[in-house]
């Protein structure tokens, strides 16, 4: 009976696994029924796979432009499918960056490829040249504007804000760059060979070229001779920067948040707002006012430098605090400029930021917002566009303007433009590589001509050809400054020439004058200049208002 039993229920199993053997091929062959008459094989399924790319464009992505693509072109570029598509991003990828598009050549690829080339041959250490860091950072930014070179090394000096004392070092080199869009001015990067390789390294800190760093009682600074603190204490790196007076750019924190800008594709900047001076324009419902003015400097017999100032009352701007308690409004820049032939002589682009904390913030939106951008150009006939842009509301202004730039006869007296500046100084370190610098001095332009009763009116002027008294020695010019009201003359005061000539070519006058006995109202100043010599006289006016 058992057996039986047994043998019944291995029957069952049986056939309810035949039966479910039977039911999944069946169910297989009605949803492949109509395809391919039976069930597929995956193996005959189509691959989705992504052509690989060339090894042209690898090289043009991974070697060529690996430091100046940004991470969306780079996303953009891997998502083309076709070689056609590529052709055509590469080709618009110089000529984003292309400073003339009306020439035929990119002035800008040629470089960069010189770049590369210069790398190679002058950095290559066992890698080639462009793959190391001083070429990775002359490919990038270009050449620097000064290098200080220690080869080998060897006895050092420290400076006071390193910790002085003397020590060893390893060969070093310092680039000096006055400015670096998106980094800073005043650049100053520091590269080490601590190998004796030739290959030179980013130091991180002043203590990477130390070649006595690691020996005990050797190359100590003046606080570690004095026992004022540790060596180990440098070697650990939490010795304290302001033991030795440290400049604010070799603060660890400053150090590396220069070296991570350095490190960053340079911005291909406001491209839309490009755009925006060549198609159809467009009202917007809160236009951005602002004020253009342009001026003209001689810098030699074919060139003269060109001043572009723009200025916005910040009360136009939107302030967005980012919850630090500090309240920020940024307007982005763009200008072209072009010659009465069609051709373009130059662009600038940039960004003015203006920060303040809520106790600071209603009194700087009765300030200006003041960017300026220097360009030599021939003399002739121009046209310059310029669209700023608020960032945070978008609000647009366009601002189209013809100037001529002036041709300086060698031989006929003349000035350059009369400026009536907000601020009127002589420069100092802080100012290289900065805006508004003319010659040895920071002019600021006041576009509106309004000065607060008080607040000092800064006159600038350049004169050119004045002749040279050959007895004194001295300029054989007399300039006399006249301020009239209402037509009636207020001041007259001749100007006095101690220290003021450049060279026998130009001179320079720069004169701050008090407002605080002056009534309310509109004035004018006159500068006259007359050559005793030649007999030649040439008078600049300009206009301004003084209030409360």
């Amino acid at each position: 009976m058992s057996k039986l039993k047994l043998w019944v229920n291995f029957t069952l199993i049986a056939l309810f696994v035949f039966s479910f053997s039977t039911i999944v091929p069946a169910q297989g062959k009605d949803k492949d029924k109509g395809k391919t008459g039976g069930t597929q094989d995956p193996n005959d399924k189509p691959r989705n796979v992504k052509p690989e790319l060339k090894e042209a464009y690898k090289r043009w992505l991974n070697n060529d432009v690996d430091y100046i693509i940004t991470k969306e072109e780079r996303r953009a570029f891997m998502a083309l499918q076709t070689d056609e598509e590529r052709e055509n991003f590469i080709e618009n990828f110089w000529r984003r960056r292309d400073p003339d598009p009306d020439t035929e050549e990119n002035e800008y690829r040629e470089e960069y490829y010189e770049r590369i080339a210069y790398a190679n041959e002058k950095f290559t250490s066992g890698i080639p040249g462009w793959k190391t860091d001083r070429g990775r950072i002359y490919i990038t930014w270009g050449k620097p504007d000064s290098v200080e070179a220690h080869p080998s090394g060897g006895a050092y000096d420290r400076p006071s804000y390193e910790g002085g004392g003397s020590t060893s070092t390893y060969p070093f080199e310092v680039w000096f760059y006055r400015h670096l869009d998106n980094v800073g001015d005043g650049i100053e990067i520091e590269f080490v060979d601590p190998t004796g390789s030739g290959e030179y390294r980013i130091a991180r800190n002043p203590n990477e070229k130390d070649a006595l760093l690691n020996v005990p009682g050797a190359g100590l600074t003046m606080a570690e001779q004095l026992g004022l603190s540790n060596k180990a204490d440098r070697i650990s790196g939490t010795n304290n920067p302001n033991m030795y007076g440290m400049r604010t750019q070799d603060m660890p924190f400053e150090k590396l948040t220069t070296i991570a800008n350095l490190e960053r594709p340079p911005q291909v900047k406001f491209s839309d707002l490009q755009s925006s001076l060549t198609d159809s324009p467009v009202i917007d419902k809160n236009p951005l006012d602002f004020d253009l003015r342009v001026d003209f400097f001689r810098q030699s017999e074919d060139r003269v430098i060109a001043t572009f100032t723009v200025q916005a009352s910040n009360k136009e701007l939107a302030f967005n605090d980012d919850g630090s308690g500090i309240s920020t409004a940024s307007m982005n820049i763009f200008g072209r400029i072009t010659a009465v032939s069609g051709k373009r002589s130059g662009i600038f682009e940039d960004s003015v930021t203006a920060n303040a904390s809520a106790q600071e913030l209603s009194e700087l939106r009765e300030r200006k917002s003041v960017y300026q951008k220097a360009i030599a150009l021939t003399p002739g006939t121009y046209k310059v566009d310029v669209v700023v842009r608020d960032v945070k509301t978008g609000n647009r202004g366009i601002v189209n303007q013809g100037f001529t730039v002036p041709r300086y006869d060698e031989k006929k007296l003349s000035t350059s433009s009369l400026i009536l500046a907000t601020k009127l100084r002589t420069t100092d370190e802080r100012d290289i590589g900065g805006q508004f610098i003319i010659g040895g001095a920071k002019v600021i332009p006041n576009l509106e001509g309004t000065f607060k009763r008080g607040q000092d009116v800064g006159v600038y002027l350049q004169v050119y050809n004045a002749g040279i008294d050959q007895t004194t020695l001295r300029p054989a010019v007399d300039v006399s400054y006249v301020l009239t009201k209402d037509g009636k003359e207020i001041l007259k005061q001749p100007e006095d020439w101690n220290g003021l000539s450049d060279s026998s070519q130009r001179l320079t006058l720069a004169r701050l004058l008090p407002t605080s006995s002056l009534e309310l109202g509109a004035y004018e100043i006159k500068v006259i200049t007359k050559d005793r010599i030649g007999g030649q006289v040439v008078e600049n006016k300009g206009k301004f208002t003084i209030t409360n």
